[in-house]
């Protein structure tokens, strides 16, 4: 997706992060059909199926001879990814309700693999199958939240159907952004302006703007932070559909978008943050190897800023903000045990509101519970920091206490280092102080 803002300190941190997801509710391009197709926006007829058989009542049910087959995944790339069953794209066009079951035994249950997905692929549970369309021409239109301007902006391209991010980057001008000032909204004369400057002409101008006012609406009517449509097409007899669509949507309005945020679909994320976000929890899983337990997210980042200037890479964003209580210290550690790439762990607390004694029960329940085979490095200032360092003492547990930050990520990427060279040769080093 073309971007223009970073909502947050995660959403920074997710683009920096390869492969990984962003955290905004996304949904599947057949419950994003639905919700265009209830604004009154023009999208073309399809069914889900989650059976190879499913897949064939959909097709006939079309009664089309020309039908195209995508399968349901929360990653972009799908017509050039391919799947663990040796089936080469996740988009295919098909002629016939045996074709369509074919192909879908081939997607379902099957795992995706796309430049977006990671080496882990992700599971198609099911396949959309709609209507194919001719077009005359493809176009690219999004709208985005952009912090530069404060408001909602506009994208739109002449050149759709192709990865956007690629023709900004080779052709700018090819870019149109046209903010909108939300306390005004978006007027029919900037619609048709826009859809003047893309190319569309005559009855498929009135209609082209009229979508763009509809999607604008739908935008802010579902605490949307995207809505990209591409490609948004001119079909032969000159009306404007959307093809394909990607929403997102604000994470902080799921209590008044009930119904929206009912469509989630966590088998499509990252299991590690589904359960984080059972305890209240910030997690985003990285690509290092270390291990972080932090609180406060600017505390968090400067934490994986000094691992990486040590040399070392961080395996996860973790924040257990300041009102933590030790069985959910407990839990972030289950999480960042389940990484089997985790060779150290460093955790940074600076007690204010968050009690060092309080961390320092959910680290010994934890290292118990879960026996800890990796070295943990601790580090705890603040609120009642002496009785949290009392009960580490005298639990009996092996850690590594240190003061120094500096010290701290030193040693822990030290320490990751001995524990990986160990890993790799088959061997379990139990590391201790001297």
């Amino acid at each position: 997706m073309f971007r223009l803002f970073a909502s947050s300190s995660k959403g920074a941190l997710r683009t920096a992060a390869k492969n990984q997801q962003v955290r905004n509710l996304s949904i599947h391009e057949y419950m994003s059909a639905n919700l265009l197709s209830e604004a009154g926006i023009k999208v073309p007829k399809g069914h889900v199926a989650s059976t190879p058989e499913e897949a064939f009542q959909a097709a006939k049910d079309l009664g089309a001879s020309d039908l195209v087959i995508k399968a349901q995944v929360l990653a972009g790339g799908r017509g050039k990814g391919h799947f663990d069953s040796g089936l080469k794209g996740g988009v295919k066009v098909i002629y016939s309700p045996e074709e369509a079951r074919d192909l879908a035994s081939k997607m379902l249950n099957h795992k995706l693999f796309t430049k977006q997905t990671g080496v882990h692929g992700k599971e198609c549970n099911k396949v959309f199958i709609v209507e194919r369309k001719y077009v005359r021409r493809e176009y690219y239109f999004a709208i985005l939240m952009d912090r530069a301007t404060q408001g909602p902006v506009l994208v739109a391209s002449a050149q759709g159907g192709v990865d956007i991010e690629t023709v900004a980057a080779e052709d700018p001008e090819a870019i149109i952004k046209l903010p909108v000032d939300i306390n005004k909204g978006l007027s029919l004369e900037s619609a048709l302006q826009l859809a003047s400057q893309l190319g569309f002409v005559g009855n498929a101008r009135e209609e082209a703007a009229d979508t763009f006012l509809k999607l604008y609406k739908l935008f802010l009517a579902k605490d949307a932070t995207q809505i990209e449509i591409n490609p948004l097409v001119e079909t032969s007899d000159q009306q404007v559909m959307c093809m394909d669509a990607k929403f997102g949507f604000d994470d902080n309005a799921s209590f008044r978008q009930k119904g929206v945020f009912s469509l989630r679909d966590p088998t499509q994320e990252d299991p590690r943050e589904v359960q984080a976000e059972k305890w209240d929890l910030n997690y985003i899983g990285l690509d290092g190897r270390i291990g972080c337990l932090v609180n406060g997210a600017g505390l968090a980042m400067s934490t994986m800023d000094i691992i990486k200037l040590h040399g070392g890479e961080p395996a996860n964003f973790l924040d257990v903000g300041g009102s933590a209580t030790a069985k959910q210290i407990c839990e972030a550690f289950k999480i960042i045990s389940s990484d089997s790439g985790v060779s150290a762990a460093l955790v940074n607390i600076f007690g204010g509101i968050m009690r060092c004694d309080v961390v320092a029960q959910g680290i010994i329940d934890a290292v118990k519970e879960l026996d800890l085979k990796i070295p943990l490095v601790v580090r705890l200032q603040g609120t009642n920091v002496n009785e949290g360092k009392k009960l580490i003492n005298e639990s009996g547990i092996s850690i590594f206490p240190c003061d120094d930050l500096d010290k701290a990520a030193e040693l822990v990427v030290k320490l990751s280092d001995i524990t990986s060279l160990a890993q790799k040769v088959g061997v379990h080093a139990k590391l201790s102080l001297a």
